[in-house]
């Protein structure tokens, strides 16, 4: 393994329902990117911004082409980590489940209930079977240099909290939503599982800004939650991501070591197949996210 301890930052960003550009990149470039775990969502948008070199790729693609349960997030995660990328933001459009979270607030959650079904959840397969730990599973050191650049924006944020990730596409019945809030979920999404366990198999540094547009439909006093509401908050959730976005990458951008909660090195302890065992065909495409470990 590498001994190296000092990282130049490559910061990607996955943008939710509503944020498909990066406002004020320079030399901005859409790119090309195949993976062995097929196309990504679309193209990626390389470039830098303030000297910090970018990575943004639309989760559902440029326009929302794709639901939630049909994302190749194998393959967007894989090309996240092919371009270099060593820490992701992630942005998503929630429900909220509690009254303290009205529209327009920012969570910047710390762990997910994962409530999806049909999905492919692991890079690894028969042939090389790894098992890597979420018992936390969002990056700290990320989540608390957005809590603090939210701060300084004057933004409603909130530290803290869990995202339960629904199949979707149809939003919760109320007797879901109600059985989530008893669960002392704090937010309600389609899309961060199994985004964010593929970029822990991936070796990557991710967090996730939850960003409110409705109350779900437990909320009595508030209307049932329709895309026309939905986008009307998203439009106005846009504007403070992108400012949130411009204050965090060059906060982050900044050479620094390795990450101090292992990241970056949750594969170290997880691979459980014995070398002699390991399916070579498998062990090509797992060589773009896992070569690290791969070649001791």
């Amino acid at each position: 393994m590498s001994e190296n301890k000092s990282v130049e930052p490559v910061i990607g960003l996955i943008g939710g329902s509503g944020l498909y550009d990066i406002d004020g990149l320079e030399n901005k470039e859409w790119r090309t990117v195949e993976t062995p775990w097929g196309a990504p969502s679309d193209q990626l948008l390389f470039g830098r911004f303030d000297g910090v070199k970018c990575v943004f790729l639309p989760r559902h693609g440029r326009g929302h082409p794709i639901p939630p349960s049909r994302l190749n997030y194998r393959a967007n995660i894989a090309a996240m980590k092919m371009s270099g990328v060593t820490d992701i933001v992630s942005l998503s459009a929630v429900g909220s489940l509690k009254e303290e979270l009205p529209p327009g607030h920012f969570v910047i959650v710390d762990q997910f209930i994962d409530r999806t079904i049909w999905r492919e959840k692991s890079f690894f397969d028969t042939g090389c079977v790894a098992h890597i730990s979420m018992a936390d599973p969002l990056c700290p050191r990320i989540g608390s240099v957005l809590e603090t650049q939210a701060r300084a924006l004057d933004l409603n944020v909130v530290r803290g909290g869990t995202y339960l990730v629904m199949e979707g596409p149809q939003f919760s019945t109320r007797a879901e939503s109600e059985l989530y809030r008893s669960w002392g979920c704090s937010v309600i999404g389609m899309t961060n599982m199994p985004e964010a366990s593929l970029a822990r198999e991936a070796e990557m540094c991710y967090a996730t800004v939850a960003m409110v547009t409705d109350y779900d439909c437990w909320h009595e006093e508030h209307d049932n939650v329709t895309v026309d509401s939905v986008i009307k908050i998203m439009q106005k959730n846009s504007a403070n991501a992108k400012a949130l976005v411009k204050a965090v990458i060059p906060a982050l951008g900044q050479r620094r070591d390795l990450c101090f909660a292992g990241c970056d090195r949750a594969l170290e302890h997880a691979l459980i197949t014995a070398p002699e065992a390991r399916d070579p065909a498998l062990l090509a495409r797992l060589k773009t996210i896992a070569g690290r470990v791969l070649t001791v």
